[in-house]
């Protein structure tokens, strides 16, 4: 097992040196799969976690949602960037404290939104949201380890859709110190286009949303990293309701005839000390 050092400074260099997909697992079993497919880094998400617990998105406390990190950083071999959601406070204190608590969970890094959870009024104003981010980006700096501020402008999915206003937040994220920039709800080329320029921090696209992207495409534009947020668990929670459809309402059981194998999801796990 690789330190937490080592894998910090994996994380860095992956956004230094090209374009990486960082899948987003739901839980510790599509942690280790995905690791053992040859992802080189991954990132948690609040919703897929949220729904395993059977709750919704932004209603897990910080213990909940550190004490799954630590589960995963304890047992993958490669870095881990988190979902902090809003930093779990509004105060800049109560952020750089999450910073200072995801550090010792053993994270590479973790993202920080400018979403208040209050739909009446979504965002912090630009000034709090930039003392917000500057608090984490403090924090991490006093960290044993490196630790990457990701910072996260959620114009696009919370509030009126507006590309300037959301450009405007990233360049002050950017001069705040957040070492990656992320918008997600951006819906096409064009869009992730012009954030790459206005910034020159990486930048990390969220690929739901984003119309017929690939990997190749987004490359050529300059997108360093690449999460799928919750959709992988959203993609793996499809199929149990169509099961459960389908025994509910015909009485059949055609959905045994896709489910992996055994045999399959065994090759992505590691083997028990007795084997």
């Amino acid at each position: 097992m690789q330190t937490q050092a080592t894998k910090a400074r994996q994380f860095q260099a992956l956004h230094e040196r090209g374009i990486f997909v960082a899948p987003n697992p739901w839980d510790l079993g599509s942690a280790l799969m995905l690791q053992q497919m040859g992802f080189a880094a991954l990132a948690s998400t609040s919703s897929g976690l949220a729904m395993t617990l059977g709750q919704r998105d932004g209603q897990l406390a910080r213990e909940q949602v550190l004490s799954h990190c630590a589960a995963l950083t304890a047992a993958l071999d490669i870095p881990l960037t988190a979902d902090l959601e809003n930093g779990f406070g509004d105060s800049p204190e109560a952020v750089a404290e999450t910073i200072r608590l995801a550090a010792q969970a053993g994270l590479s890094g973790g993202s920080i939104e400018d979403f208040t959870g209050d739909l009446a009024a979504p965002l912090y104003p630009l000034n709090l949201a930039v003392e917000r981010v500057v608090a984490a980006v403090e924090e991490a700096a006093r960290q044993d380890s490196p630790f990457l501020v990701t910072a996260r402008a959620e114009q696009m999915l919370r509030s009126e859709r507006d590309l300037d206003a959301t450009i405007e937040r990233l360049v002050a994220f950017e001069k705040a110190g957040a070492q990656v920039l992320y918008a997600p709800g951006l819906r096409d080329y064009e869009q992730v286009g012009a954030v790459l320029a206005a910034v020159t921090r990486p930048v990390n696209v969220l690929i739901a949303g984003v119309k017929r992207a690939d990997v190749a495409g987004l490359q050529a534009l300059g997108v360093r990293r690449i999460s799928t947020g919750g959709a992988l668990a959203r993609a793996a929670l499809a199929p149990l309701l169509a099961a459960g459809r389908e025994m509910l309402d015909t009485g059949s059981f055609a959905w045994l005839g896709s489910v992996a194998s055994v045999a399959q999801l065994d090759a992505l796990l590691p083997a028990s000390p007795d084997d």
